[in-house]
């Protein structure tokens, strides 16, 4: 599928390829900023091919950078994701011989880029795979077709000359696929220590917060049921800054209305990390209610969320997975309690708010705990020096 015939203005000696739509404020788009960035830092420029929109040019340039953005709207994922695969197939014949790295982030990337006859080096950064992560969005998907993409998996994994991994969580998931574990290198997600910023005008006085994306393993609806528990607390409001658009908020605010706290709900869609940070630096405390299912356990997660929560020096209520435990510690940063329980995350709330001076210290504790380990500047000096020993 070709959207020109002779779209690079140049020969790229690297690229970053990720189906995922950019920019974007959802954690994927964060991180493909961030280590993008990094590739065309240490390489001198490179392309960057990403899905689009309609709102989104299909070719820009900045400085040395050329963005190809599919933007073809096919409804169908599996056909769209091939497509994709297959434009990209289309691009790495157009770049010539003088790419140097290819860096991607799926298997639909990974399919064009590992099939070639290569001279470069190939990095799989792997955040998330689909034979697990699909059937969240696609529950007719059968077992075979799940199958397929297991081994499509295995084969990217298998061939790629380094993988990434945000997390040990996600590291141990790529492990299970029988990849040696000298290939594989965790290289965590970070965060930067806010500037002051003012509240909002229009904020509550008192409020806690959930900022990112909407799907079912977020656990937003367990939220709202604690939320609920906290009713007699008058003064106290929810914000969510929700990294979707609206549409896919439908069923949690009609959830709201149900349990009759759709008043005490600020909402907000897409905010630009600017326009989010005033609200998250002002909250009394931040909410990751990460769901107990195989997304998030057996594949593993690295959220960005509690991360640029403890940066802005806001403390967390997370669930107590395996990948959190790897970034907060609880009662010092916050507090871990058990996945799907609002009866407990209502309670823990509830306690915490009673104690602001114990809010203060722990969101002191956090913000030390990423200027310690989880800057951006570091995981960015890391990936670095994989790209020079490639």
């Amino acid at each position: 599928m070709s959207q020109k015939t002779k779209i690079l203005q140049t020969n790229p000696n690297a690229l970053y390829s990720a189906f995922d739509l950019f920019p974007s404020r959802k954690g994927a788009g964060v991180h493909i900023n961030k280590f993008s960035r990094a590739l065309f830092e240490e390489m001198s420029g490179g392309a960057l091919y990403v899905l689009g929109n309609d709102e989104l040019s299909a070719y820009q340039v900045e400085g040395n950078i050329e963005i190809v953005r599919f933007n073809h709207l096919i409804q169908n994922y599996l056909h769209r994701a091939l497509a994709f695969s297959e434009y990209l197939n289309e691009l790495l014949d157009e770049s010539g011989n003088d790419l140097k790295i290819c860096h991607f982030r799926d298997i639909w990337s990974g399919l064009a880029i590992l099939r070639k006859e290569r001279k470069y080096k190939t990095v799989f950064e792997a955040n998330g795979f689909p034979s697990v992560e699909l059937p969240f969005a696609y529950q007719n998907m059968s077992p075979e077709t799940l199958g397929k993409f297991h081994e499509l998996e295995k084969f990217c994994l298998g061939n790629s000359d380094i993988i990434i991994t945000p997390s040990h969580s996600i590291k141990e998931k790529v492990l299970s696929y029988g990849i040696r574990e000298e290939k594989v290198t965790v290289v965590p997600n970070g965060a930067e220590i806010p500037e002051w910023a003012e509240k909002p005008a229009d904020a509550p006085p008192r409020y806690i917060i959930y900022f990112g994306a909407v799907q079912a393993w977020q656990g937003v609806d367990v939220l709202l049921k604690a939320f609920a528990r906290l009713a007699d607390l008058s003064d106290l409001h929810l914000v969510i800054c929700s990294s979707n658009h609206s549409r896919r908020s439908k069923l949690l605010r009609k959830m709201a209305e149900k349990l009759e706290i759709d008043e005490k709900i600020v909402w907000h869609f897409g905010l630009s990390e600017e326009e989010l940070a005033p609200w998250l630096a002002h909250a009394a405390l931040s909410v990751a209610p990460l769901t107990e299912c195989s997304r998030n356990i057996e594949q593993g997660c690295a959220p960005l969320k509690i991360l640029e929560s403890m940066a802005a020096g806001v403390p967390v209520v997370a669930s107590d997975l395996p990948s959190v435990r790897e970034i907060m510690t609880d009662k010092l940063h916050g507090r871990l309690i058990h996945a799907d329980r609002p009866g407990e995350l209502a309670r823990v709330i509830r306690v915490l708010l009673q104690y602001p001076d114990l809010l203060q210290e722990m969101g002191e504790n956090a913000q030390k705990k990423i200027e310690q380990d989880f800057l951006w500047e570091k995981s960015v000096g890391k990936l670095q020096e994989i790209y020079r020993k490639l």
